[in-house]
């Protein structure tokens, strides 16, 4: 959850309880709403599903200690709106021209980022009201180029390539570094001059009763330099949308759903500034064979009525080859057999195991020999599995 949502959304009202609420109260709303809005008893409906959602991100918030006095201290500080884009403040009738998010350091607002932008409370109020060592008049700290944003994209993979590992190619097309001006944002030949406003610390400070505010420099938009000729490929932003592919290694046993980060690989950031990440997310296609809990393999093998009641040497499949099981005599069906270390190797080298389902397989059709041979099975078969059942049913006939 990012720092401007902490500000915008009022938990309070999600959960229908006073600021002034008990910890119990707290609970007792969330659980009322948790149960009323939960998608098991709302099937298909998308609105119960946003409240079921709405309630469980609030009661994150309003339901620990810590995060709730954090969360009132910052939406008392920021509850006017004044830092808001477009609020007004004295000697600025237009408003202050950049977002709260700026406040947070926060140009990435990817997976990467977390709340506060990375800081706690007291870093973000000593970024806002100077007092401090820092930049120029003893405010902020120097901003400088800001990160670039994270990317996100999905790979499908083969079952086996995700078990056994492998290295593919992914072709993105995303903002990447201007070849031109090398990220700078200058046209070649020149550079960018450090900004005469803020003297390269991203931020000015004008007073503001008894406080000194800092805000982000207009005249470089907090960056800290001026591009005086502009990059004639990127127009002074130093990167642009091109297609480009990378090399990307999935470790051996990837899961579904698992995020692969590459740090650097995102977008570049404002006239140098550092790169953002690229999170790559992984799907992984069903085996026709195989299946995957944690580190083990699942495998399910049919078995005849045979086999089962007077045992069999299995050979089953393996992902690198064939291993015999061994079929005790009078096996049930459902019963799982292990084969230790051909399931998937984990990273300190060890392995999961292979478990192997049996499934007795009834025929639908029989010959007359072999209804013959089971009808004179059947009357050597003692009738004592139903025992238990057949008492209670003589109690009530």
């Amino acid at each position: 959850m990012s720092s401007k949502d902490w500000i915008e959304k009022d938990f309070y009202a999600v959960l229908g309880v006073d600021k002034a609420a008990s910890g119990d109260d707290v609970k007792k709303a969330y659980r009322k709403l948790a149960r009323d809005s939960h998608p098991d008893h709302n099937p298909g409906d998308p609105k119960a599903e946003e409240r079921f959602k709405a309630a469980s991100e609030a009661y994150a918030v309003l339901g620990d200690d810590a995060k709730r006095r954090e969360y009132d201290e910052l939406r008392s500080l920021f509850g006017s709106g004044a830092f808001r884009r477009g609020a007004r403040s004295a000697g600025q009738p237009g408003g202050m021209p950049f977002d709260v998010s700026d406040l947070f350091g926060g140009a990435s607002g990817g997976a990467g980022d977390r709340r506060f932008g990375g800081a706690g409370f007291q870093d973000l109020f000593s970024s806002i009201f100077t007092g401090g060592a820092g930049g120029p008049g003893g405010g902020a700290a120097p901003r400088g180029p800001g990160r670039g944003r994270d990317v996100e994209a999905e790979v499908a993979l083969d079952f086996e390539d995700a078990v056994r590992g492998v290295t593919l190619p992914l072709t993105l097309r995303a903002p990447g570094v201007c070849d031109t001006c090398h990220g700078n944002g200058a046209k070649p030949g020149t550079q960018p001059r450090t900004c005469q406003v803020c003297h390269g610390s991203g931020v000015t400070n004008r007073n503001q009763g008894s406080f000194s505010f800092s805000e982000p420099c207009r005249n470089c938009q907090g960056v800290g330099t001026v591009v005086d000729e502009k990059c004639p490929e990127c127009q002074g932003t130093g990167g642009v949308t091109k297609t480009r592919t990378l090399n990307v290694r999935f470790p051996a046993g990837v899961a579904d759903g698992q995020k692969i980060r590459l740090a650097g690989r995102g977008e570049p950031g404002v006239r140098g500034g550092p790169a953002g990440d690229l999170f790559v997310h992984v799907k992984v296609r069903p085996d026709e064979v195989f299946g995957r809990t944690g580190d083990d393999l699942t495998l399910t093998v049919p078995v005849t009525f045979a086999e089962a009641v007077l045992g069999t040497d299995l050979r089953v499949p393996t992902l690198d080859g064939a291993v015999t099981l061994r079929v005790p005599p009078g096996t049930p069906s459902g019963r799982i057999l292990r084969a230790r270390g051909k399931g998937v190797v984990r990273r300190d080298g060890q392995a999961g195991d292979l478990l192997v389902t049996l499934d007795v397989v009834v025929p639908a059709r029989v010959s007359d020999e072999a209804r013959a041979a089971l009808e004179s099975f059947a009357a050597q078969t003692p009738a004592a599995a139903r025992e238990h059942l057949d008492a209670r049913v003589r109690r009530f006939s």
